[in-house]
């Protein structure tokens, strides 16, 4: 049985609100990654892609954003930030006869780094794709983005590999892709481990924290 394409429907979770990304939203998701933090890692072309006013954000986002797929907002819920977006992901890539999808195009406001939002997303985004029949979902990242891969391995995601010089990074020079999956049968594992990670967060809903340049401390 082949997987079914999901409905580009809002998706409700503890900490955050998923909502289906429109071109609408790109002034609030702007103000959420448009930072040199966000692309300094790799993401969306690495720092020489980094587009700092809304008219370069919004090129940027018609030609990053997989339209095709599901690209979300993610909201927080509740609290001091109830409603604010904080950044973006997407489950893409949707190959329904090989029951194989991507969860993909991920980042967010640094201030929301190492709370629960990356955690609930992903659970939210993997449990829509294994619900609707898909067997594998891939995460990869660039080699140079050691924040995505810890959190990547931390979701309980497998090793594949790494495509070498896969594509070419906004400065021009070629990026390494890290390959990771979760399998259909791993996924009540992946599940469990991600809601004690959330668990462990308590209900209390998502505050801020000081973005990194703004302290010493950790993101």
């Amino acid at each position: 049985m082949n997987a079914e394409r999901p409905q580009g429907i809002d998706i409700v979770g503890h900490f955050v609100r998923l909502e289906p990304l429109s071109r609408a939203l790109l002034p609030e998701l702007h103000g959420a990654i448009a930072h040199p933090l966000v692309f300094a890692g790799g993401f969306g072309g690495g720092p020489g892609g980094f587009p700092g006013d809304l008219g370069e954000f919004t090129d940027w986002a018609d030609a990053y954003v997989q339209w095709s797929g599901l690209p979300y907002a993610v909201r927080l819920l509740g609290g001091a930030h109830d409603g604010d977006l904080v950044g973006m992901s997407t489950l893409g890539d949707l190959h329904l006869a090989n029951e194989s999808a991507h969860v993909g195009w991920t980042a967010y406001d640094p201030r929301v780094w190492g709370t629960a939002v990356n955690a609930e997303t992903k659970l939210l985004l993997l449990g829509l794709a294994f619900d609707h029949g898909f067997g594998r979902v891939k995460i990869q990242a660039d080699v140079m983005n050691v924040r995505s891969c810890a959190a990547i391995v931390g979701l309980g995601a497998a090793y594949e590999g790494v495509i070498r010089r896969e594509r070419r990074r906004a400065d021009g020079s070629w990026r390494d892709t890290v390959i990771y999956s979760i399998l259909e049968s791993e996924w009540p594992r992946v599940r469990a481990g991600l809601r004690a990670r959330l668990d462990a967060h308590g209900a209390q809903s998502v505050e801020y924290r000081r973005r990194s340049f703004e302290t010493s401390d950790a993101a």
